[in-house]
């Protein structure tokens, strides 16, 4: 297996106790057979009890994770977990400033260890890449954030990587009937298929394929104009329009009253007094008639119930618009949107990603310092600071007309209380417009654990999952392998891996042809980028031998992806780069010279001096003497 250390195993430490650090260690100790140090703050906390309880899946106990506890990290706890012997080091708590942190800690242990380092902020992530020297610098959430936002959305939009000069869409082939020649190759077979076949053998039964995007931006984004009267909603209540039509019913009643029984008022009149009575500004008339006084007595009475009632609601109204304005809430009616609950990392990467897609968003979270939070107000997104686990919550987010509802936070069983409780208001207020229930409501979950996903799935009829940790953690184990993920593709909840890789020297696919990379259901090669700047290679030749300064860009799976790491490996002791053959060019001096003249009956001089049998010429050869010519030889 391949080490950058040279040692027979690969030895990796990991700092951390979440999610991400567990499924991160797994794949190190299962895909790539390392042994893994994992530091932790205490042995109770988090995920460690099940990082501790690991068991590598071929049984072999010597690649049982080593754990340290160490409540506060340091340099002696880095040099106990052995760092300077180490592969890499992998720092994945869930804090920017803490991952920073230890990461300067491990650079004084060891300045020459590779550091892979989780951060969600990219400032902190430039910096640290310059000033550390060997550190990769990933986001869970940014490989996450694209998985959920396609299983929200379905077949509307297609899954996008981002390459440094290259965007590429994973689309169902139905899309693409005008754009066969696009396609770079086929990912999965998905329909009729209760588990897709990832990378098949046969590329043209796949039904989800990668193409290269026509342009460097998913789709225009669409903006929403804001409603000129958008605190209308806010403004007019239940309450307050109840009051001003009970207001607007006695002063139409006493309007009529008046101009019946007075004879010689006439309705503006009649509607004038009938205003003036009602907010006590009409003087009592002794002669009028028992009519007159009985309606001026009632105007009075309903004006000094309602007046007071209607002033009070209006500034209560008044009070919680401001509120909801500034706090950043729904301020007028949605349909077709998108709910996401839950503002964390990925929460907050979901959000500006279904920004960018154009589509409306209204978001929840029951804490105001969450990280999403200042992301979505930034957008001006909505923003609800509630506690989404009822159904008022989602109420005020109009979950009965939403398109999707992701529930994103990380504790897997309010996610699913959460998610039920959505599609049940969704159902009952589609059966409430006159509608069947059928139109069900598209359910995304964060779900760790994978058997739960799979129970979720039989009982409560919810097919789509997705595991932050499981996305991310195979692109934070290529990176400890000194290898760039590029980009993840989410197939059910499996996941596809976009890696670019370089040909080591005296690797074993150095030589190699192209055709030779790729191997059904494991990898897929799909361009290769040469050592010319800039040069990328997308119609790959099947007769080009791979060099040691090309750099392979494939789609793979978890295992694919480790496997080709062990062959583009560099040898210990590489043959020397085969140089190439230079042209058959004559230097000036041995350039023959022109030749006089001949008479017949005449021989030429010998050129005086000492003859040189390489520089002598040759005997003049006639047409059918001479050989044909030969094609000069290159080296890539």
């Amino acid at each position: 297996m391949f080490n950058v250390s040279g040692d027979a195993v690969p030895r990796f430490v990991v700092w951390g106790a979440n999610a991400l650090a567990q499924r991160l260690v797994g794949e190190l100790m299962n895909t790539y057979s390392a042994h893994v140090t994992v530091i932790v703050p205490s042995a109770s906390a988090d995920q460690a009890p099940e990082i501790a309880e690991l068991v590598p899946e071929d049984g072999d106990p010597a690649l049982r994770p080593a754990m340290i506890v160490a409540p506060r990290l340091n340099q002696e706890v880095f040099r106990q977990a052995g760092i300077e012997n180490a592969a890499a080091v992998a720092l994945v708590d869930r804090d920017d400033v803490a991952n920073v942190d230890a990461a300067l800690i491990a650079r004084e242990v060891s300045p020459t260890v590779r550091l892979v380092v989780r951060l969600f902020n990219p400032v902190l992530g430039d910096g640290i890449t310059t000033m550390l020297g060997d550190c990769g610098v990933l986001s869970g959430s940014e490989f996450a954030a694209p998985a959920f936002v396609a299983a929200a959305l379905g077949n509307d939009t297609p899954t996008y990587v981002r390459l440094a000069d290259e965007l590429l869409m994973a689309a169902p082939r139905a899309d693409l009937a005008d754009r066969p020649d696009d396609v770079l190759c086929g990912l999965a077979i998905t329909e009729g298929r209760a588990e897709p076949v990832r990378l098949p053998a046969d590329e043209d039964a796949a039904d989800l394929v990668l193409v290269r995007a026509p342009s460097s931006q998913p789709r225009p984004v669409r903006r929403r104009r804001p409603h000129p009267m958008r605190a209308t909603r806010l403004l007019f209540g239940r309450n307050l329009r109840l009051a001003l039509l009970a207001l607007a019913g006695v002063l139409a009643t006493g309007t009529a009253t008046l101009a019946l029984t007075r004879e010689d008022t006439s309705l503006l009149q009649a509607g004038y007094l009938a205003v003036l009575t009602a907010l006590g500004g009409a003087d009592a008339d002794t002669g009028a008639s028992v009519a007159e006084k009985a309606v001026a007595v009632l105007l009075v009475v309903t004006g000094v119930a309602l007046i007071p009632t209607v002033t009070a609601l209006i500034v209560d109204v008044i009070v919680n618009a401001r509120l909801a304005l500034a706090a950043g809430g729904l301020t007028e009616p949605v349909s077709g949107h998108v709910i996401v609950v839950g503002l964390g990392n990925i929460g907050a990467r979901v959000v500006r990603e279904l920004h960018d897609f154009g589509l409306d968003v209204v978001a929840i979270d029951r804490v105001e310092h969450a990280r999403g939070v200042s992301v979505a107000r930034e957008l001006r997104i909505p923003v609800l600071i509630r506690d989404a686990n009822n159904a008022e919550a989602l109420r005020a987010a109009s979950v009965e007309t939403c398109r999707a509802l992701l529930v994103l936070t990380t504790d897997d069983v309010t996610n699913l209380e959460t998610a039920l409780i959505g599609r049940a208001v969704h159902q009952q207020a589609q059966r409430g417009n006159g509608g069947a229930g059928e139109a069900k409501l598209r359910v995304v979950l964060r779900l760790f654990d994978e058997g739960f996903a799979q129970r979720v799935k039989r009982a409560f009829g919810i097919d789509h999952s997705r595991s932050v940790s499981y996305l991310a953690a195979p692109a934070f184990a290529a990176a400890m392998m000194g290898r760039e993920v590029v980009g993840a593709i989410s197939v059910g909840r499996r996941v596809l891996l976009v890696a670019e890789l370089p040909v080591g020297a005296g690797s074993e696919l150095e030589g190699r042809l192209c055709p030779d990379v790729s191997r059904p259901g494991e990898v897929r090669l799909i361009a290769v980028r040469t050592g010319r700047v800039g040069q990328t290679l997308w119609s790959l030749p099947d007769r080009r031998p791979l060099v040691r300064t090309d750099r392979l860009l494939v789609v793979a799976t978890r295992a694919g992806l480790a496997g080709l790491l062990s062959r583009t490996a560099a040898s210990p002791d590489p043959p020397p780069l085969v140089e190439p053959i230079p042209l058959r060019l004559l230097s000036a001096a041995a350039r023959p010279r022109p030749r006089p003249p001949v008479d017949s009956g005449t021989t030429p001089e010998p050129p005086a001096g000492p003859v040189d049998s390489a520089a002598a010429p040759e005997p003049s050869a006639g047409p059918a003497d001479r050989p044909p010519p030969q094609p000069e030889r290159t080296a890539e």
